[in-house]
């Protein structure tokens, strides 16, 4: 794991933004991963979760963290604190993600607060 994704992830917890269970997981799955020597599997191994959350005027980056797909059900839990007033079907994505989707699968615009929310599987 780079410097930089353990002080995304650290950034994130001191800004309330995540929990410190979900900072402590996500650390321990970042420092532990390593692509499969056949590519990605079904199961999610070797496949990888991305929230990406973007300015809308300057196109900045406020926050991209990847994780690996195993620890879906946390990087829903964060995409859905960046975005809980929309109408996105948490368990419905969950269920695509699960299903094999690859790219980018959600792009939500929040003019009020001037944000763009992606979601990615890689």
């Amino acid at each position: 794991m780079s410097t930089e994704e353990r002080l995304k992830i650290l950034q994130m917890l001191e800004e309330g933004k995540i929990t410190a269970e979900e900072a402590a997981a996500l650390l321990r799955a970042l420092g532990g991963r390593k692509p499969g020597p056949a590519g990605p599997s079904p199961t999610g191994e070797g496949r990888f979760f991305r929230v990406r959350v973007t300015d809308i005027r300057s196109g900045k980056s406020k926050v991209n963290i990847t994780i690996p797909l195993q620890l879906m059900k946390v990087g829903l839990r964060i995409a859905e604190r960046f975005a809980p007033e929309t109408e996105v079907d948490w368990q419905e994505l969950a269920e695509v993600i699960t299903g094999g989707a690859v790219g980018k699968i959600v792009e939500i615009e929040d003019e009020e607060e001037n944000e763009r929310v992606e979601i990615y599987v890689e």
